[in-house]
């Protein structure tokens, strides 16, 4: 049954916009050769989009031959504004962009949960007012229109609200329920934050050409995400990919249903990591486990040393003698290493892609993605040297040919995939029936 004028109206402004949006500013004759409508097709629409303010002429296209068809359209960025937020356990972290993902404004702040909820809500959200009026958002210059907010933890798959999950802050829950206070008009929803940096790793990283494949989430804690066909996989509960509560041998224990600590967790969460690093002799205290690893990664392929980040030290990788200690006074690991330190950290390299390997088996056992990506600040920081050794573990422990590959958005995976999505839901929205 063909579509009626209305529906192919639609499905034609549809199109044109997500041109606009993929290719940026083009003209009426670039609209038609890139959707194979018709010219007069292209200039009614051109039209309609222009009457209901989603476009306007943002310039010329430099064609010898002026007329409509040299004018350049493009989407009216500031017909809304967009907020994503990166909530961690004792950070917030926020952007602002226009409808067409500019980033306008952008910030962080740290969030002591020990002074009480009502003050770790208002921090977070005096840092989205801050940022929305930064970028015009606010006041007489505009609205957010929609809010997408990344968080560690469940989201209820009915509701699509963050669920009540043992061990992280109640205040993560009141802060959606604020958000919505604060910013009557805006959309405000919330997704995994490991599903955000999947989703993000598919459209602008490492997995751009794959339909299908898992992210391995490895920052301080651990988590996975799964895109099967071109779809994020959510599960029956909403906790499709919570791998950290993975029974795997190397453990002390197992997992219980409210603490993950016997589980895959306590072999690749950051804590377990820095302390891998220190029973090879190459780890100093107060360094998160990227920065063990990035450090690591630089001896074993030769280079220097990498230079100290603002605030922080370089890795001491001399050997360690009994009673040493770090930089900051941290005691290191009193056992004598006499390997050189390129040895060394190629060792611990090898130790911490049998770690991973273990719990990437188990995936591609159930599900056969074809590809893993290792994400969150470890993966990123591993590079290749990591996933190429986890990808050689996989070979000897399973059947299925999996490419592994390395996260390259890192921690700000998260951000974008909120903004993505919050892109997403307001055009779906802005641009489903423009007037007529």
């Amino acid at each position: 049954m063909p579509a009626s004028p209305s529906t192919a109206r639609a499905i034609n402004d549809r199109l044109a916009l997500s041109l606009l949006q993929q290719e940026g500013p083009l003209t009426a004759g670039q609209l038609k050769q890139l959707t194979g409508l018709s010219r007069p097709t292209v200039a009614d629409l051109v039209e309609r989009l222009t009457v209901s303010g989603l476009i306007t002429v943002v310039g010329e296209s430099g064609e010898q031959r002026r007329g409509p068809n040299a004018r350049l359209y493009g989407i009216v960025a500031d017909r809304a504004y967009l907020a994503a937020l990166d909530v961690r356990t004792d950070s917030v972290s926020v952007l602002v962009s226009d409808l067409v993902g500019r980033v306008l404004a952008e910030g962080s702040v740290p969030v002591a949960p020990e002074e009480g909820e009502t003050a770790a809500v208002e921090q977070a959200v005096e840092l989205v007012e801050r940022a929305a009026k930064e970028a015009g958002a606010s006041g007489d210059g505009g609205q957010l229109h929609t809010v997408g907010i990344g968080a560690p933890g469940l989201i209820d798959p009915a509701t699509g609200e963050l669920r009540d999950s043992a061990g992280l802050p109640t205040w993560h829950r009141r802060l959606v329920a604020a958000l919505q206070e604060r910013f009557p008009q805006a959309r405000v929803s919330v997704e995994n934050e490991t599903n955000l940096a999947a989703l993000a790793e598919q459209r602008e990283g490492a997995a751009r050409d794959r339909d299908t494949f898992v992210l391995l989430w490895l920052a301080d804690g651990c988590g996975a995400a799964v895109v099967l066909d071109g779809t994020l996989r959510r599960g029956a509960s909403g906790g499709t990919g919570e791998i950290g509560f993975l029974p795997v041998p190397g453990t002390t224990g197992l997992p219980t249903a409210t603490d993950c600590s016997g589980g895959y967790h306590s072999l690749v969460g950051a804590a377990a990591i820095v302390e891998l690093a220190r029973e090879y002799g190459v780890g100093a205290g107060g360094l998160s486990a990227d920065r063990v690893v990035e450090e690591v990664v630089r001896l074993t392929v030769g280079g220097d040393p990498i230079a100290p980040r603002r605030g922080a030290g370089r890795i001491d990788m001399r050997l360690h003698r009994v009673g040493a200690t770090s930089h900051d006074g941290a005691a290191l690991d009193p056992r004598p290493n006499p390997a050189p330190p390129a040895e060394r950290a190629a060792r611990f390299l090898d130790a911490l892609a049998d770690r991973i390997a273990v719990g990437v088996a188990a995936v591609v056992a159930i599900l056969d993605p074809g590809c893993v990506v290792l994400g969150g600040e470890i993966g990123p920081a591993g590079g290749a040297a990591l996933a190429t050794r986890v990808e050689e573990r996989l070979r000897r422990m399973s059947p299925l040919a999996t490419e592994v590959r390395a996260g390259t958005l890192g921690g700000a995976a998260v951000l974008r995939g909120a903004l993505l999505t919050a892109r997403e839901r307001a055009q779906d929205e802005l641009f489903a029936a423009p007037d007529r």
